[in-house]
């Protein structure tokens, strides 16, 4: 998965009709398993748009989206929020929540 500025984000949230940005810190143990199950959603979806920052780097994002704490997937539709994930409970359940979206995508 590739590294996203908050530019990177911007653009993407604005020009995609579905996009997936996942937060993390690199010192996080929780953030380095959600980071290996990221990588295989990421796989799953090709189509969808989907980076990563490490939120030291990207504040000003926590703030505007109100991150509690890493790891953090926002998942927009329209430019719009749509939800924020904290508990990366398994591959097959990032897919579920990843896959209305996707579907969204692929249809406009």
């Amino acid at each position: 998965m590739k590294e996203w500025t908050h530019k990177d984000w911007l653009k993407e949230k604005n020009t995609s009709s579905a996009a997936a940005y996942y937060l993390y810190t690199p010192m996080c143990g929780t953030c380095q398993v959600a980071s290996k199950m990221m990588d295989v959603v990421k796989e799953l979806f090709p189509d969808l748009p989907m980076g990563k920052a490490n939120l030291n780097f990207v504040q000003e994002i926590a703030e505007l989206y109100k991150v509690e704490s890493v790891p953090c997937l926002l998942i927009t539709e329209n430019g719009q929020l749509k939800e924020k994930i904290y508990a990366f409970q398994s591959v097959p359940y990032l897919y579920g929540k990843l896959k209305s979206v996707d579907e969204k995508c692929r249809a406009w």
